[in-house]
């Protein structure tokens, strides 16, 4: 039987959405092991003269944890 945990994790982008989604979960996976599943619960820009200057996204990450 295996166990997952969730934990919470805020990543950034200068680019989009995505690029943020995918830069968290890759940061992720250099500490957490046998990731599975995100969930983006939050999304987020930040404006500077009316120009979005980056893309925040807060999401949930599952993972197994190791017997």
């Amino acid at each position: 039987m295996s166990v997952a945990k969730v934990t919470e994790i805020i990543a950034s982008s200068s680019k989009s959405f995505d690029d943020a989604v995918s830069e968290g979960v890759t940061r992720a996976n250099k500490t957490l092991n046998d990731i599975k599943s995100v969930w983006v619960k939050e999304q987020k820009a930040m404006v500077s003269d009316g120009k979005i200057t980056e893309y925040r996204v807060t999401m949930k990450v599952s993972f197994v944890l190791k017997d």
